[in-house]
């Protein structure tokens, strides 16, 4: 079993365009309204390839009712914490050439009380759990340690992945986890450089596992994605046709943890997955034979150093 935590959940929705203009009337061409959320992410991909998922999530208001209705149609363990605020509402406009757009609502705060209570529900849902993933922003109201008091606490219990960014990647990093997954973007900030290549992706890497984080998966976008763990580097790409990568990188790091969570066959996996995401619509997650059709190239360390893989 899996358990994912999303702290600062929402109702995503996704509106396909012709083309974005600021300031023009738009017609939308498709809309699609998904539960959102990086951890409700990770569950709802799980689900879709017949892996077990428990999803902790504090949900409060119409819009909280509205985001459980949503997940009722998936075969997802869902662990509701109450809470006085309303759950966010988060836009994605995408354009034909897979462009997007985002509006986040920084979400409702959550009380002293309601943080305690979304811990307890954590730890109270852990007999049967081999991996819990932390992933996504806080809310306000949210300390930015709470995810590293999080790491601490399941220590012995379960293995951790964090999938967050800013200082709250950072006090996650030096908890200890077992893996954390920044995309480019979130690494780049948490080591404070620009990383134009993959040599230097996987030189960042390494300054987190210096840090505390025994393993790093870094996602790329359409260049793939970079692991680097106590054996060594990987690099792996798979070629997609882009229609929407909201939740790609989410797709991802379900496909690395279904591959067994460890080693470059996870990291082929975890590629897979994210492919298959990009080549669906809206936050859509992708099924065995999205899965099945992606091909993966992965470039070990030897080959990353005589600059073998994208950017490199």
């Amino acid at each position: 079993m899996f358990l994912t935590v999303t702290a600062n959940p929402s109702v995503d929705r996704t509106v396909e365009v012709p083309r974005l203009a600021r300031g023009e009337l738009h017609r939308a061409s498709a809309v699609h309204v998904h539960p959102g959320g990086k951890g409700i992410n990770v569950a709802r991909a799980l689900v879709r390839n017949g892996i077990d998922a428990r999803a902790v999530l504090p949900a409060g208001g119409p819009e909280g009712d509205h985001l459980i209705s949503l997940l009722n149609s998936y075969e997802i363990d869902v662990v509701r914490v109450p809470a006085s605020g309303p759950v966010r509402t988060n836009i994605s406009v995408i354009e034909p050439d897979a462009t997007v757009t985002k509006l986040n609502e920084a979400g409702a705060r959550l009380s002293a009380a309601e943080i305690a209570a979304l811990s307890d529900a954590v730890l109270g849902n852990l007999s049967d759990v081999s991996w819990v993933v932390l992933a996504g922003s806080l809310p306000p109201g949210v300390d930015a340690g709470f995810y590293a008091e999080l790491i601490r606490s399941v220590d012995g219990h379960a293995e951790v992945v964090v999938d967050t960014s800013g200082p709250a990647l950072l006090a996650a990093v030096k908890a200890g986890p077992a893996l954390v997954k920044p995309n480019l973007e979130e690494l780049e900030e948490a080591v404070g450089r620009s990383l134009p290549n993959v040599r230097e992706v996987v030189e960042a890497a390494r300054e987190l596992r210096g840090l505390g984080a025994r393993a790093v998966l870094a996602s790329l976008g359409s260049e793939g994605a970079v692991l680097v763990d106590a054996d060594g580097a990987w690099h792996a790409e798979a070629d997609a046709v882009a229609r929407s990568s909201v939740g790609a990188g989410d797709a991802l790091l379900a496909g690395f943890l279904a591959g067994g969570g460890y080693g470059p066959k996870a990291l082929e996996s975890g590629v897979a997955w994210g492919a298959a995401a990009v080549s669906l619509p809206g936050s859509t997650m992708p099924g065995p034979i999205e899965v099945g059709a992606a091909e993966v190239r992965l470039h070990a360390e030897l080959e990353l150093e005589r600059g073998v893989g994208a950017g490199a």
